[in-house]
């Protein structure tokens, strides 16, 4: 069994042997996942990057995306 102490300002350090099993660094979040009395600490899953903003931006100028543009350049 592994024990973690609570202190004062409700902080706990996740145990060496607990970080090494999930493989979690520092920066990584955790996530709490309550199931009656007791509490399933896991790794948080990292989210999808966000969208190469150069492309998010320039993906909404439809103006030159008629059919005559898209053969035109076509492969490119």
């Amino acid at each position: 069994m592994i024990v973690s102490r609570i202190t004062s300002k409700a902080q706990t350090t996740i145990p060496r042997a607990v970080r090494v099993a999930l493989g979690l660094q520092q920066g990584d979040e955790v996530r709490y996942d309550i199931d009656g009395d007791r509490v399933i600490l896991t790794r948080a899953e990292v989210p999808d990057p966000l969208p190469d903003p150069f492309f998010a931006n320039f993906s909404t100028f439809t103006e030159w995306a008629d059919e005559a543009d898209c053969k035109a350049y076509d492969g490119f």
